[in-house]
């Protein structure tokens, strides 16, 4: 079986739009089903609907806009990002193919359980959709509701399982195309803030904890895809060092620099699959 693996990071997704969009516009899709993660989820949508573009303004013009993001709220005790009033607005006005998206391969989008700390995997479906978009993008303690689902109450998927490589390999994916939303060479570094956050999240403690152990988790997605099991092939799609995207970037220049980053790499990684390059490694992680 083959997969297609999508990172989140709020605005970094930016480079997996860009990366996606070149997907759907030379019509590759040769993927058994989609596993995502926050902003990557939201990618995905955009993809399997076959609708080039959509992740693009939604990431460019709502997650841009006051609406979404507003430090001054936060401070007053609100939502520093409003992921319900994105997921909204984006289907309102981007609204999607549905029919093209739910007759597509199926996507599987990663919550954290607040009450486990681990991570739910739901199929998305005409009836939780916009649900299972608010819960795998509801970052902890910026965001303060809980959107709950069948098996309970979530917050960002990336909190428990940021790249669900393993869980991709875990379901049968021998063929996994990952797209990274930070360069191959990142490692995600322990941070004391780390621990305030666990602080902060003490009416959760198994976030709190999940908050702690996100790094060694992290690291290990990033080891796997390194070095992936012996029936295996993995396949990395990253942006370069010069990938200027933090997750709350919101200038226009950067995003639209890491957009046509993502286009790049994108059309990269195509002329590879297809020999233009020449290559004949079949787990080449480091030339795409």
């Amino acid at each position: 079986m083959k997969a297609i693996v999508v990172e989140g990071g709020a605005m970094r997704g930016i480079f997996a739009a860009g990366v996606l969009d070149q997907f759907i516009e030379q019509n590759y899709n040769p993927f058994d089903f989609a596993l995502g993660v926050s902003a990557g989820v939201s990618n995905l949508v955009g993809y399997l609907a076959k609708q080039s573009g959509r992740s693009y303004q939604v990431i460019t013009q709502l997650a841009t806009d006051k609406q979404f993001y507003n430090p001054a709220r936060f401070l007053k005790g609100g939502n520093l990002v409003d992921v319900k009033w994105l997921v909204t607005q984006s289907n309102q006005q981007y609204p999607l193919d549905t029919d093209t998206l739910f007759n597509n391969i199926p996507l599987i989008a990663t919550a954290t359980n607040i009450e486990t700390g681990r991570a739910d995997y739901y199929q998305v479906n005409a009836d939780n959709l916009e649900k299972v978009l608010e819960a795998t993008s509801a970052l902890p303690i910026a965001y303060k509701q809980t959107p709950c689902l069948s098996h309970g109450c979530y917050t960002d998927g990336g909190v428990a399982d940021s790249i669900p490589v393993i869980e991709a390999y875990r379901r049968g994916a021998r063929e996994i195309t990952v797209i990274l939303s930070h360069p191959l060479s990142y490692q995600m570094p322990e941070r004391k803030s780390a621990l305030v956050f666990k602080r902060l999240l003490k009416q959760y403690p198994k976030i709190g904890d999940a908050m702690v152990d996100r790094a060694r988790r992290y690291n290990q997605s990033l080891e796997f895809i390194r070095h992936p099991p012996v029936d295996a092939t993995i396949r990395v799609i990253a942006p370069s060092q010069t990938f200027a995207v933090k997750r709350l970037t919101m200038k226009q220049v950067l995003l639209e620099q890491g957009y046509q980053m993502g286009r790049s790499k994108g059309q990269q990684h195509l002329a590879t699959r297809q020999g233009v390059h020449g290559l004949t490694r079949e787990n080449c992680h480091f030339c795409v």
